[in-house]
């Protein structure tokens, strides 16, 4: 039996894209999952039907994270529900792709109410309800450390978390809690090809040639660093983002 067999998970954003594909993950290994969702109630029900097809206790929380109420209330009530937590995947993301110079403070406060926060009160919250051996895992992205036009806001609350990653790390390491980063480069899902719109194929193009594995990665390839972050066998791993591009970020900026 799976070492993650009867683990208590909650992951935002847990109903789209990568967080549906690590609640997957998980699911599959017999973990019980509360996944939060914001507005999509079509998508969040049909992804809660796939997921408890593996994991029948399983439920949704829906919560707006920007609201740090909210963000608590939704830990409390996973904590409470499942009796405990032993992971916590942040995995929710709003902005506006927009300019720096044309930026609004509304358009800063939404997307670091969410991403930052947001995170910083759902840490907290969780805290209280994890033991030695809990996991706590941000979904980073490729724009924390790399240039993509309109991608200054989020890119900047990425970097922030990555940041607060390792600072947690040692604030619950003596706790027996690890806390790490999971970034990655371009995937195949809604929102990148919302975000590049007809751009789409040209930028899959360049960051393919500009990898070194000259190809995008699968959902469940990304979701496997996920879920290794979050097992027993990631006990000694904290404080760190590892980075799951193919080589993307590191690769030559004078690529064609």
């Amino acid at each position: 039996m799976s070492q993650m067999s009867g683990k208590r998970a909650l992951i935002t954003g847990g109903t789209r894209g990568l967080g549906k594909a690590l609640a997957l993950q998980m699911a599959r290994a017999n973990v019980r999952l509360a996944l939060n969702y914001r507005r999509d109630e079509a998508s969040a029900a049909s992804a809660l039907d796939e997921i408890r097809a593996l994991s029948p206790l399983s439920f949704l929380i829906k919560a707006d994270l920007e609201n740090e109420d909210e963000a608590r209330a939704m830990v409390a009530k996973a904590a409470g529900d499942m009796g405990g937590l032993d992971i916590i995947i942040a995995n929710a993301a709003a902005t506006a792709f927009k300019p720096l110079l044309v930026v609004k403070p509304y358009n800063l406060k939404r997307t670091f109410n969410l991403s930052v926060v947001g995170f910083v009160a759902a840490v907290q919250e969780a805290s209280k309800h994890m033991a030695g051996g809990g996991r706590i895992l941000v979904v980073s992205g490729v724009d924390s450390i790399r240039y993509l036009p309109g991608h200054g806001i989020l890119a900047a609350s990425k970097a922030a978390l990555e940041s607060m990653v390792r600072y947690f790390a040692f604030e619950l390491g003596a706790r027996g809690i690890t806390v790490n980063g999971l970034n990655l480069g371009i995937v195949d899902t809604e929102s990148s090809r919302l975000y590049f719109g007809e751009d789409y194929e040209r930028s899959v193009r360049a960051a393919v040639e500009r990898s070194a594995l000259k190809r995008l990665p699968t959902l469940d390839e990304i979701a496997a660093v996920g879920f290794f972050l979050c097992s027993p066998a990631a006990s000694f791993v904290t404080g760190q983002t590892i980075m799951a591009d193919g080589g993307l970020s590191i690769g030559s900026p004078t690529a064609p």
